[in-house]
């Protein structure tokens, strides 16, 4: 019985066939969705919109909170824990949650998941200006 995927020693592979040539002056294609200068521009519209309307009046540890949140946005989504976003916004555990909460509340953070121990972390949705709250 002969295999053919072992080569005796001595003798050489045989060639492999090339990858087939991509046409000149064609780029690869691109999975569909936005361009990251339309994605930018969106980012950009949420935190002016953030900015110009909804920033005036809130304390600094709700403002601290939606910029982490914000800041951690990736596909529309920021995963993050509490503890992470209270570390890097400088403000207390508790404080932090109260933020979440108030931010929830005036429409400006959606929850999407809430995490927890074993559950992995939770995952928020930032809004530059108030939504209907839920």
């Amino acid at each position: 019985m002969k295999d053919d995927s072992i080569i005796p020693p001595g003798e050489v592979l045989p060639p492999s066939e090339p990858a087939p040539a991509r046409p000149k002056g064609r780029k690869a294609s691109k999975p569909a969705g936005k361009s990251p200068k339309a994605q930018q521009a969106g980012r950009f519209a949420v935190l002016n919109a953030f900015v110009d309307v909804s920033m005036a009046g809130l304390p600094r540890a709700q403002i601290t909170v939606w910029f982490v949140l914000f800041r951690e946005t990736r596909e529309g989504t920021a995963r993050i824990s509490v503890g992470q976003i209270a570390n890097r916004a400088g403000v207390s555990y508790s404080k932090t949650v109260q933020a979440i909460k108030q931010l929830e509340e005036r429409g400006l953070v959606e929850v999407v998941y809430r995490g927890g121990l074993n559950q992995g972390s939770s995952i928020y949705r930032a809004y530059g200006h108030p939504r209907d709250p839920p």
